[in-house]
């Protein structure tokens, strides 16, 4: 459920202006483990994408397949976040 509070941070991340910032930001926001843990969720989101089968994404990120199907359920039935987020990753890449 999205709150007042959640709506705040997303504004407060929108402020930031390079990548800089927002490496300091989520330093000073999220413990180590949170951020590896998004950083694995955005890298399973990647792979999933590209169509690969569960077992690789779990040998190639270590993610276990209980959060390889939350993903991919995010990228089925989600808020379509994901998919805006990697089609703008692919269009920054193919620059």
């Amino acid at each position: 459920m999205i709150t007042e509070n959640i709506i705040r941070m997303a504004d407060a991340l929108l402020t930031l202006k390079s990548r800089e910032e927002m490496l300091s930001f989520l330093e000073d926001l999220c413990t180590i483990q949170e951020l590896k843990s998004m950083a694995q969720r955005y890298e399973v989101a990647e792979l999933l994408d590209k169509k690969l089968t569960y077992a690789v994404i779990s040998e190639q990120t270590g993610a276990s397949t209980a959060t390889i199907s939350r993903v991919n359920r995010a990228l089925v039935y989600g808020a379509e976040g994901y998919k805006v987020a990697l089609e703008r990753m692919k269009q920054e890449e193919d620059k």
